[in-house]
């Protein structure tokens, strides 16, 4: 099918275009992007008033499968994704058992091209079982397509553990994506150590439980000259971390998720545990920092640590309720509600947090609409309101702190390979 995308404000960052143009797409590549394109043969879609930007990039999502089917499947992640205007999502080990061999990589790409809508990349673990004791078969995961490797919700506390995973990830030059979280810090606790815990009576996480191993992640990456990710950022002193570590140049990358520039720690005083998460909610002021630290580059990427849990993991007390929300459908107007409404970033600043920059961490060739690419394309309307409902997500699961709210941005197409694989109707 050939489609013809005409009207829109085209954003690129990738190759520095911000203009109103068209894009013409042939046999699943762009072909061309440029002004007054007319073909007659292709079929013509209006995005007049609209973003036209690449497939959005997630490096960061729990799927469940296998092992948790109950709160998600790779088929209902990828249909919630391809609802929020993602192409590529890159989904984390912590299933049951963890994606730390070949076969299970194996498993997660079947299961993508049998869902048939958006590649789900895996990542392979850091340790065998996520134990934290034993390296697993890096080699061996990367052969059979692991993107990244991760312990993602288990920090690797063996300090000379890490060391040797990213001696070893040199030589296939991916990045190891590090849980920043000092267990001995953390310990029981609930949400950020503040004025709010104290408050509500809820044991505290100090921001110094990121902190201390965001520092001990980049002093050992900068020793080993290796590449180290640091994901789902939530606090100041992280961003002043990571911004010292670029400077003396250690190969340092990071992201954050839209609820840590959208909520504080305030928003707990309901004890809803749709917002509990980890790394938990902060402060005002950490919310100022990170979105700080995304305008100036210091945070290089937002994905959204999409989390699913069922109403039995999440509709109870707060202390044994599961940390973590779900978040690929509402990512996309948080964006626009928190950064590029208010200015705080700018809008080829923001479009790259969620396409080239993810894809550059990861060496895909992706996140731009460069002509001869896949034509993964998604079209967004930036002034759009939508209210979000139980029923609006796709994903299996409901457990967002943003149902009740009527919020800005909507995903209007969603295209992978030159398809449309969603359709705002």
């Amino acid at each position: 099918m050939k489609l013809l995308i005409k009207n829109g404000l085209v954003v690129d960052p990738a190759n520095k275009i911000e203009d109103k143009l068209d894009v013409l797409v042939n046999n699943g590549k762009i072909e061309k992007v440029g002004k007054n394109i007319s073909d007659k043969g292709a079929k013509v879609i209006d995005a007049k008033g609209c973003l036209v930007i690449p497939g959005m990039i997630d490096m960061h999502v729990h799927f469940r499968e296998p092992g948790f089917e109950y709160k998600e499947t790779i088929a209902s992640g990828a249909r919630a994704a391809a609802k929020g205007g993602f192409t590529t999502v890159c989904c984390m080990p912590n299933t049951n058992p963890p994606i730390d061999n070949q076969a299970l990589v194996d498993f997660i790409l079947f299961k993508s091209k049998e869902a048939g809508l958006i590649d789900v990349l895996p990542i392979g673990t850091i340790t065998k079982g996520r134990a934290g004791e034993e390296l697993s078969a890096i080699g061996e995961l990367v052969t059979a397509g692991a993107v990244a490797i991760s312990d993602d919700g288990s920090p690797v506390m063996n300090a000379e553990i890490l060391r040797r995973a990213l001696e070893y990830c040199k030589i296939f030059n991916i990045p190891v994506i590090e849980h920043c979280e000092d267990k001995n810090l953390s310990g029981e606790g609930q949400m950020n150590e503040g004025f709010y815990a104290t408050k509500l009576g809820l044991k505290g996480i100090p921001k110094a439980a990121e902190e201390t191993m965001v520092a001990r992640d980049i002093i050992i990456a900068g020793e080993m000259n290796a590449r180290i990710h640091i994901a789902h950022v939530s606090t100041a002193g992280s961003c002043e971390l990571i911004r010292q570590g670029k400077k003396n140049g250690v190969m340092v990358t990071a992201e954050t998720a839209p609820h840590y520039f959208a909520l504080d720690d305030s928003a707990l005083e309901g004890y809803d545990t749709n917002f509990k998460m980890s790394p938990p909610l902060r402060s005002k002021e950490d919310i100022k920092a990170i979105k700080k630290a995304i305008k100036e580059g210091v945070i290089d990427v937002i994905a959204t640590d999409h989390a699913p849990h069922a109403e039995l993991d999440k509709n109870i007390e707060f202390n044994p309720a599961a940390f973590g929300i779900i978040g690929l459908e509402t990512a996309f107007s948080i964006m626009v509600e928190e950064l590029i409404a208010s200015k705080a970033v700018p809008l080829s600043t923001a479009i790259a947090a969620v396409t080239i920059n993810p894809a550059k961490i990861l060496r895909l060739n992706k996140g731009t609409l460069t002509e001869g690419v896949d034509a993964d394309i998604t079209i967004a309307n930036m002034d759009k309101t939508v209210k979000i409902t139980e029923e609006f997500f796709a994903s299996k699961s409901t457990n967002s702190p943003f149902i009740g709210r009527t919020m800005t941005g909507t995903i209007e197409y969603t295209i992978k390979n030159g398809r449309i694989v969603y359709e705002n109707k």
